[in-house]
């Protein structure tokens, strides 16, 4: 997995997420669960317990991608899921201090994707060294697995998104693109090759399982997901008012005919 899309929207962001995966392990809806002093909420891997996104009341949300820049041997076993790394971020009260001191020996290679308004990180680990870079929070971003698309197939499956940027935004107004415009390109995008199109399947062995999207604005974090195989959605919202108050969280079901 995966395949990852950053925009900048109002006064936060829009984040989407495709999750390519075997077809076994998707949720029927988003879990939520306290950690320390925060909420969170995020779709829970119905394997190995832990996430590939989450949204928090604090402020913050996190993606993680398979694999750091290009496709690694798989040499398990493992210490960890990287799902499970995913949820530990979110026990640390200073995101530098989760990259520079938490033991990532015995994990597999991944990329980590931190936002937060005004931040964009981007933090990979290669089995053997780490990463940061600090991204624009203010340009658009796309990001997909290394894990299964080569870097020449990475190239033209940003090249979609680099297209729909041009046809349906202005070069200085993409705070105003709306959530539902790049949900559906993730569900549409193609290179008219279904091993390889934004919703891609490679013989039902792995395939886009699922699409999830964040949009956080003004204090407030909208998580919807969308279950592809079983066709299961869920939204909530969670917000804050100050800290002292502790977030609120707002569950809203989805019209099962709505895309």
């Amino acid at each position: 997995m995966c395949t990852v899309t950053y925009l900048p929207y109002r006064s936060g962001f829009i984040l989407t997420h495709n999750r390519d995966e075997a077809p076994t392990r998707s949720p029927k809806e988003i879990s939520r669960e306290k950690i320390g002093d925060d909420i969170l909420l995020y779709p829970r891997d119905t394997k190995a317990g832990g996430a590939w996104i989450v949204a928090a009341g604090s402020g913050k949300t996190a993606c993680l991608l398979n694999g750091a820049f290009i496709k690694h041997t798989h040499e398990p076993p493992y210490r960890q899921s990287r799902g499970l790394l995913l949820l530990d971020f979110f026990k640390w009260p200073e995101p530098d201090d989760f990259f520079n001191r938490y033991v990532l020996d015995g994990i597999e290679p991944f990329t980590f994707l931190f936002f937060q308004p005004g931040t964009v990180c981007e933090f990979r680990w290669d089995g053997a060294q780490r990463y940061l870079k600090t991204l624009s929070a203010t340009e658009p971003h796309f990001w997909c697995s290394p894990t299964l698309y080569p870097p020449e197939m990475q190239a033209k499956r940003e090249n979609i998104f680099q297209n729909w940027l041009a046809n349906n935004t202005r070069p200085d107004a993409s705070s105003n693109i709306l959530p539902r415009t790049i949900y559906r390109l993730h569900l549409t995008g193609s290179l008219g090759d279904p091993e390889n199109d934004y919703v891609m399947n490679r013989g039902n062995r792995v395939q886009t399982v699922s699409v999830t999207q964040v949009v956080c604005e003004a204090g407030v974090a909208r998580m919807r997901y969308h279950d592809l195989l079983e066709a299961h959605r869920d939204l909530r919202q969670i917000s804050r008012k100050a800290r002292t108050d502790g977030p609120r969280l707002r569950k809203e079901r989805e019209d099962k005919n709505r895309t």
